[in-house]
């Protein structure tokens, strides 16, 4: 009997370690809610069908203590580690980053196994420590809540302090002109093409990557805010009712952009007008000088506005009040258009972005500039200085490959511009994407709008992973798009490869539209 325990309790350990680490990626990449991870796992149930197998097994071991159960449960605790060694091979697209936080749970995770495994030792003796780490193994999707739960006082104890040193940081601040940037997409960009418009004249600071969540913003205050900064770009995401105020009450914004208003994670908003009340949690927090810019092309946006006074609008499909954009020529190799300013100032500008959608943000980035002091005249040589932001849109030449990389996330409107500048291209004109996610109950009917958006604007459609293929496929063929031209691979690069080996004349182009992260 206690040969077969030590037994057990080595293949646990390395179970353990696995289905522990497992679970720990995936809370993190569920940005440790436990309602969007519990939503996970229950889509992916499936996935981990194993644990919910071991989780039984081990307590027919505390009822029945065989040796065949406990060959059993070897045989399981093997097949664990075979499943979770290969999922970490899997899923390497974002790793799992040791924080603090997490680093902190992982602790607190094992403090718990290892108190469970001392009280059954001490008080039901060793005979039954065989099923309790089959199941303290199989129960790891269930561990990582009671740890968060045990350490959410530290946890928010810590953000408080650094929230609290950030804000002391911005009161020594007074004269820092802070602008917030928020929407459901195009916020990164809008953010990146201010920054190029501004820092000819400006020190400017923007909130690095996605760093656009209460603690992102936080630590971007405390580790990169100089005395030397004369304006503070802070692109503001959210997920839920609430969380823009969140940061807005945290850095108090001079002047805001509303860059977009759509149907974006659906999932945790659960209707259009939360994922509207929350934008507009930007434009509640403005001082009474504030300027509120709009995007003047987004109905949603049109609609909310009526209830704003400081507003300014900017367009580039529609003409009204504001800053408009006119005469847009797309070609291959970039963008012209006129804009013209409520001053009446007008001027016609070069860049380098491709697709008439890019117009709108750009407009955006020259209202903002030309507020904060500088003439259309002086943003000519910027706007022809801004670059595609990274996975947005982005060109790669390969030869006679070009890959347009938008990889960074889809979006309904997102989506149709991004085909529709691929179809513009002169060549064989490849879609390669894994569809739309975090739209709720909407995602099968926007994907199916996808698949006919693609049909009229691609030569093929790639579509990887089983799950949301469907959709798009049925899309496409309502268009008549030709069946062995639109085709289903398990991952990305089975489907790159695929693009490459593709003949025919003229030059390839390769649209990657999407790349969902490992938890999807």
């Amino acid at each position: 009997m206690i040969i077969r325990t030590i037994i057990t309790a080595v293949l646990a350990i390395y179970a353990l370690s696995l289905t522990m680490r497992h679970n720990m990626h995936m809370f993190q990449l569920n940005g440790y809610k436990h309602d969007e991870h519990i939503h996970w796992l229950i889509k992916n149930a499936r996935q981990q069908w194993l644990l919910g197998f071991g989780l039984c097994l081990g307590v027919l071991r505390l009822i029945l203590p065989y040796f065949a159960v406990d060959l059993m449960i070897y045989i399981t605790l093997l097949l664990d580690i075979l499943v979770y060694r290969a999922l970490d091979r899997l899923h390497s697209k974002k790793k799992l980053v040791y924080t603090p936080r997490v680093k902190r749970m992982l602790a607190t995770n094992l403090m718990v196994t290892v108190f469970v495994v001392a009280v059954v030792w001490v008080f039901a003796g060793y005979s039954y420590l065989s099923g309790v780490c089959m199941m303290l193994v199989s129960a790891q999707w269930g561990t990582i809540f009671i740890a968060n739960l045990i350490n959410r006082p530290i946890e928010v104890s810590i953000n408080q302090h650094y929230i609290r040193d950030a804000k002391r940081k911005l009161r020594e601040r007074p004269e820092l002109v802070i602008v917030g940037i928020t929407g459901s997409y195009g916020k990164t960009s809008m953010k990146f093409y201010l920054q190029t418009l501004l820092q000819g004249k400006y020190n400017v600071l923007v909130t690095p990557g996605n760093f656009n969540t209460p603690l992102g913003v936080t630590r971007t205050i405390r580790e990169y805010l100089k005395p030397t900064h004369d304006i503070f770009l802070c692109e503001m995401g959210a997920r839920r009712v609430g969380e823009i105020k969140e940061i807005c009450d945290l850095v108090h914004p001079n002047h805001g952009v509303i860059v977009s208003v759509g149907p974006q994670h659906l999932e945790t908003f659960y209707s259009m007008e939360n994922i509207q009340k929350t934008k507009f949690e930007l434009a509640d927090s403005l001082p009474d000088d504030g300027l509120l810019f709009l995007n003047g092309d987004n109905e949603y946006i049109q609609e909310k506005a009526v209830e704003y006074k400081q507003k300014i609008f900017y367009y580039s499909e529609k003409e009204g009040e504001g800053y408009s954009a006119k005469e847009i020529v797309v070609s291959q190799c970039g963008t012209e258009f006129t804009v013209a300013a409520p001053n009446g100032e007008s001027e016609r500008f070069q860049m380098k972005l491709i697709g008439a959608h890019n117009v709108i943000n750009v407009v955006g980035a020259i209202a903002v500039a030309h507020k904060l002091g500088m003439t259309l005249k002086e943003l000519k040589i910027p706007v022809r200085r801004i670059q595609p932001v990274e996975h947005r849109m982005q060109m790669q030449e390969h030869g006679l490959v070009t890959i347009i990389d938008d990889a960074y996330n889809s979006n309904p409107i997102g989506s149709k511009a991004a085909v529709e500048t691929l179809a513009m291209f002169d060549g064989i004109r490849i879609l390669i994407t894994p569809g739309m996610v975090e739209l709720g109950e909407k995602e099968e009917e926007y994907n199916f709008k996808f698949g006919t958006y693609a049909a009229d604007c691609c030569d093929y459609i790639l579509l990887v992973g089983k799950k949301r293929a469907q959709p798009i496929l049925e899309g496409a063929r309502s268009k008549g798009f030709p069946q062995e031209r639109c085709l289903v691979y398990d991952k990305l690069e089975e489907a790159m490869a695929y693009a490459y080996t593709i003949k025919g004349q003229g030059h390839k182009y390769i649209l990657l539209e999407n790349d969902l992260p490992d938890n999807y």
